[in-house]
C-alpha cells in the first residue's frame, strides 16, 4: 500500500472511530463515514466492500497489534503467573480502546469483535494447555477457557472498565487456580 492509500485508509478508520464516540454501529451509515472522511464514495469502496468490512477490519488491527506486543518474559515458560501477565497485557491494549469498544460491544457488530477475540485467545490458551489437569480433553478446556474469557471482557467493558487490567486478570486466574 502506498503513502496516499495509507493516509486515505487512515482517514476512513479516524472517521469511523470518531462516529464511533458518537453513536452505535448500527446506527452509523456509509454516508456518514464518507463525510466524516472527507472522501468519495468510490475511495471508500476501493479499500472496503462494506461497513461490515471497515469494521472487520478495524477488530483486526486492534488484535493484530494487541497480538503481537508480547512481553519477552510471557514467551518463557507456560506458568500461571506468565498467562496472567499475558492477560493482564491483553486487558491494557483493550482498554486503550475503550471508546470503540464500548460502542462495537453495545451493538449488533459485538459478534464480529467476540469472534476476532475469541480466536486469538484460543490460540493463547492452547499455548497453556498443559497447566490444565490431563483428563479434560485439550479441546474443550481452550473452548471453556476463552468463552469464560470473552465473558469476562464483556462484564469488564460493562463496568467502564473501571478494575484496573492487572487486578481483572488477576480474579480470572484465581478462579483458574481452584
Amino acid at each position: 500500500m502506498d503513502r496516499r492509500q495509507k493516509k486515505t485508509r487512515d482517514a476512513i478508520f479516524a472517521a469511523f472511530q470518531t462516529l464511533l464516540e458518537q453513536k452505535q454501529y448500527s446506527a452509523i451509515t456509509v454516508q456518514e463515514i464518507i463525510d466524516e472522511a472527507n472522501i468519495g464514495r468510490s475511495t471508500f469502496y476501493a479499500h472496503f466492500e462494506t461497513k461490515d468490512d471497515l469494521l472487520h477490519c478495524l477488530c483486526g488491527d486492534i488484535f493484530h497489534h494487541v497480538f503481537t506486543q508480547l512481553l519477552p518474559q510471557e514467551e518463557d515458560t507456560p506458568d500461571i503467573r506468565n498467562l496472567e501477565l499475558k492477560l493482564g497485557h491483553i486487558l491494557y491494549h483493550l482498554k486503550a480502546c475503550r471508546v470503540n469498544l464500548g460502542s462495537i460491544l453495545a451493538a449488533d457488530s459485538d459478534g464480529l469483535f467476540m469472534a476476532h477475540l475469541k480466536g486469538h485467545m484460543a490460540e493463547l490458551f492452547s499455548r497453556y494447555a498443559a497447566l490444565f489437569p490431563r483428563e479434560v480433553p485439550e479441546d474443550f478446556l481452550v473452548r471453556y477457557l476463552t468463552g469464560s474469557f470473552a465473558e469476562t471482557v464483556r462484564w469488564w467493558v460493562a463496568r467502564d472498565m473501571a478494575e484496573a487490567p492487572e487486578t481483572v486478570a488477576r480474579h480470572y486466574t484465581r478462579l483458574l487456580r481452584g
